[in-house]
């Protein structure tokens, strides 16, 4: 399959990313807006420096035709400790970060977005529906934080369809974001050598690559045949023809099911 180029494609188009400072958010930011869009994106902030910033969307651009939801937030992880050996406090404000936070944006930014037919909101998770159902995913809070973003688009989608909108679920493969790349002591140039401790890591992707996958999402006009869809950054690359920054197409959660999780070597050889 040749490689698609989706420079122009999103021009007109207006999107909002919440969670869009690090990592995934800040990926999809970039190749949005590298496609043509007109892009607005949160990060953490003061409570002193907060606006209404739907309004100034509808004041600057009068539409809004995407809407990421990408944020996170935890600060603090416990992996590896069963519910009632973690932290309550810290654990219940991650979910506030993880859960709340989507709901409070498309609560307040939706009602923007179906002025007009064709809107796309993407949900930003780790693990599809399908992964995320059938495995643990290491902590109690996480593991329900990011199953809740899983089915917060399935629920949108429901409400968001009859209106002539579009809802998914949309996860990375194992992302190397700034953290990531931080927690191996690597830089982007030097990622590879992150595989002598990780040797898995060898299936990485950039955030740019799940970035294309939603700039190919906003640009396709049959965008509604994924609506309450889970999808992944490596499956929509096979349909839609982009590639990571390095010209390859990662597909992280197949190779999760068939390399990872049985504890072969790793080898991504037919994977990217």
């Amino acid at each position: 399959m040749e490689e698609t180029t989706l420079a122009g494609t999103l021009a007109g188009k207006v999107a909002l990313v919440a969670g869009g400072s690090r990592g995934a958010g800040r990926g999809i930011a970039t190749q949005l807006g590298a496609a043509g869009a007109t892009v607005y994106v949160t990060g953490r902030t003061s409570g002193a420096g907060r606006a209404a910033l739907v309004a100034r969307i509808r004041d600057e651009q009068g539409r809004l035709d995407v809407l990421v939801n990408d944020i996170w937030g935890a600060t603090v992880m416990e992996w590896d400790r069963t519910v009632w050996e973690s932290d309550l406090d810290e654990g219940l404000r991650t979910l506030r970060r993880a859960i709340d936070t989507h709901a409070i944006t498309s609560h307040f930014a939706l009602p923007l977005l179906i002025e007009r037919p064709g809107g796309l909101v993407v949900e930003v998770t780790d693990g599809t529906d399908e992964y995320n159902a059938a495995n643990y995913r290491v902590s109690f809070f996480y593991d329900l934080a990011k199953a809740a973003v899983n089915r917060m688009a399935f629920a949108l989608a429901h409400e968001l369809g009859p209106r002539g909108a579009t809802a998914v679920s949309l996860t990375p493969g194992w992302l190397r974001s700034e953290a990531m790349l931080e927690a191996y002591r690597v830089t982007e140039e030097t990622w590879h050598d992150a595989t002598q401790v990780s040797p898995h890591f060898a299936i990485s992707e950039t955030p740019a690559f799940v970035g294309r996958a939603v700039a190919a999402l906003a640009a396709d006009p049959d965008v509604a045949r994924w609506n309450g869809q889970s999808l992944s950054s490596g499956e929509l690359a096979k349909v839609y023809g982009f590639t990571d920054v390095d010209g390859s197409r990662p597909d992280a959660w197949r190779y999760m099911v068939e390399v990872q999780d049985p504890g072969k070597p790793a080898d991504t050889t037919g994977y990217r």
